[in-house]
């Protein structure tokens, strides 16, 4: 019953932000930025809230005195679950877009928002349209926006870190925002991966301090995306050890 409830109320109220989808795009479109940027990160915020609420889902964020309070933001995650996107928009407190995939596009109504809260869609398989996104993030991210990146490319189905794509750590290298890592726990347990049914899950959000560029991460992103891997990495090993 709580699935099918669920995916009823996710249809029901995502055609409810209609009137404020057209509300944002009149003002995206008569270059009134602010004012569509306010009303589409809230309704994301909101919205995300309520969707993981409705799983029966607890959720806990720490480390929120790590986020810098200047400038832009690459927070890069490790990733879970469908519910990563809907756990960091509604939980951590900056507005935030996607490097999202570009199947994403399918999903009428769904990717309007996206677009308006400056999301970035990427095709992994088309090499020249992936550095088309990247440069679309970097410049993003000089207009001061946060993008969120999930460098694994894909869900890890054991919640085992998988190894990070090549490239996407460019888009902090190149803009000179700050690198936030960000550590999901637990989120793998609402919905499995191949799975469409939802379960109440324990999950936390670990918010770890900005990475600092080294001299040679301008020359070689590799090496900053290897350490970001192991931050990420040993905060995951260190919970499942605590068993906490």
């Amino acid at each position: 019953m709580r699935t099918l409830f669920w995916y009823i109320y996710f249809g029901i109220t995502l055609l409810a932000t209609l009137p404020e989808l057209m509300k944002a795009k009149k003002l995206d479109a008569a270059g009134e930025t602010e004012a569509r940027d306010r009303i589409a990160y809230l309704r994301a915020r909101i919205w995300s809230q309520n969707l993981v609420k409705k799983t029966g889902s607890k959720v806990t964020v720490t480390g929120e005195h790590n986020l810098p309070t200047n400038g832009a933001i690459l927070f890069v995650s490790n990733h879970q679950s469908h519910f990563d996107i809907p756990l960091l928009l509604g939980y951590v407190k900056s507005d935030k877009g996607f490097v999202a995939k570009i199947e994403m596009l399918d999903f009428k109504i769904v990717n309007d928002w996206m677009r308006l809260i400056h999301c970035i869609f990427m095709d992994r398989d088309d090499v020249r349209q992936a550095i088309r996104a990247i440069n679309e993030g970097i410049e993003i991210l000089k207009q001061g926006y946060n993008l969120v990146l999930f460098p694994e490319g894909t869900r890890s189905e054991s919640g085992e870190l998988q190894e990070f794509k090549p490239g996407g750590m460019r888009l902090a290298v190149k803009s000179g925002s700050a690198i936030v890592p960000v550590v999901i726990h637990g989120a793998k347990d609402i919905m499995k991966k191949g799975s469409l049914t939802i379960h109440p899950a324990e999950v936390e959000i670990q918010i770890l301090p900005p990475v600092e560029l080294l001299e040679g991460d301008h020359k070689d992103s590799i090496a900053l995306s290897q350490r970001v891997h192991g931050l990420i990495e040993a905060a995951l090993n260190e919970k499942k050890t605590s068993g906490k």
